[in-house]
């Protein structure tokens, strides 16, 4: 299992390099590896905070976004961008990112139930964190993607 060093930090406590680094990794997956071409600066991550992973040899490997209650969903929390570099696949490092997220949040916003837009291949992964399916599915820069909610 990859040694991942985490920390979360709201937009302006960034460094230049880990606001490269966090672009990088998201461009990586959601538009080269997804074939997805989308605005991926969508002024969201200015109230957003940033959960970045580096492993050992200074990689960012691994990302999320958090919400504030009402910032992405009406009455809820939310996790979104959920990246984990392709070097660290299939080797725990998207668990130990979604626990992690997951404790931030709450940290950060207090004990809420955390709504999420899944893509939909990856709803076992979710359900493994608590995340339930409310059956609202809907296609997002032409990927299937599932609301779920984590109960708070």
């Amino acid at each position: 299992m990859a040694n991942i060093s985490f920390q979360c930090l709201p937009f302006d406590q960034l460094t230049l390099r880990q606001l490269y680094d966090i672009l990088a990794l998201r461009i990586d997956v959601f538009v080269v590896e997804q074939n997805c071409p989308f605005h991926d600066a969508d002024r969201k991550d200015f109230v957003a905070w940033h959960c970045v992973g580096y492993d050992t040899e200074g990689d960012l490997v691994a990302y999320t976004r958090l919400f504030d209650v009402d910032l992405s969903f009406e009455g809820f929390t939310s996790i979104g961008r959920v990246a984990t570099s392709h070097k660290v696949r299939r080797q725990g490092v998207g668990q130990k990112l979604m626990a992690y997220s997951i404790e931030q949040c709450q940290n950060l916003y207090g004990t809420h139930p955390i709504k999420i837009g899944a893509q939909k291949y990856l709803l076992k992964f979710y359900e493994s964190f608590g995340f339930q399916s409310t059956g609202e599915e809907y296609l997002e820069d032409g990927i299937p993607h599932v609301i779920m909610i984590r109960p708070a």
